[in-house]
C-alpha cells in the first residue's frame, strides 16, 4: 500500500539521514523523498512516498516520532490532501510536430520554458495521473531528456 507522510524536522544538518535511515533499515524502497524548508526557516518539511504493509509502516512512524529532531508526522494518506509533481521534458520538435506539440503542451496546462529549432523544454506540474498522462502523450514525439520532482504534499485541514 503507497503512503504519503509528512514529516515536520529541526533543519539541522544530518537530519535526512537519519530519516531515509529508518527506512532502509526496515527494507523499504522510498518511491519519492521531497525536502524544502517550510514558512519558518528553521523548519523543514518532507514529503515521503513509501509503499509497504501497515503494520511496518506504524513501527516507522512511531520511529520517526522518536527522533530528536522530529517535531511533527503526519500520514496524509489518511486524510483529505492536496499533492503536486514537477516534470521538465525536453522534447524533439521539428516544423512538422511543432504545432500538435503545443496542441498537447495546452491541453495539460504546461509552460514552453524553453524552444529552440530541434527541442523544447515543457514544464508540466499537476498530480502522478496528470504526469503520467502528459508523458505518454508526448512520448511518440521523442523525449531527450526528462527529469522529474518527487511528490509534495499538504493536508487540506
Amino acid at each position: 500500500m503507497k503512503k504519503t507522510i509528512s514529516v515536520l524536522v529541526e533543519n539541522h544538518f544530518g537530519v535526512l539521514t537519519h530519516v531515509s535511515g529508518l527506512f532502509s533499515a526496515r527494507g523499504f524502497n522510498i518511491d519519492s523523498l521531497t525536502v524544502g524548508e517550510t514558512e519558518d526557516p528553521s523548519i523543514s518539511r518532507m514529503t515521503i512516498v513509501v509503499d509497504g504493509d501497515e503494520k511496518t509502516l506504524e513501527q516507522v512512524k512511531k520511529q520517526l516520532n522518536r527522533l530528536i529532531d522530529t517535531i511533527k508526522v503526519i500520514d496524509l494518506t489518511e486524510e483529505d490532501f492536496i499533492d503536486r509533481e514537477l516534470v521538465l521534458v525536453k522534447v524533439k520538435m521539428d516544423s512538422k510536430n511543432r504545432s500538435e506539440i503545443l496542441q498537447i503542451a495546452d491541453t495539460f496546462q504546461a509552460k514552453i520554458d524553453d524552444a529552440r529549432k530541434d527541442t523544447a523544454v515543457i514544464e508540466v506540474t499537476g498530480d502522478e495521473n496528470k504526469i503520467k498522462s502528459f508523458i505518454e502523450m508526448i512520448r511518440p514525439f521523442g523525449i531527450a531528456e526528462a527529469v522529474r520532482t518527487g511528490r509534495i504534499a499538504m493536508g487540506r485541514k
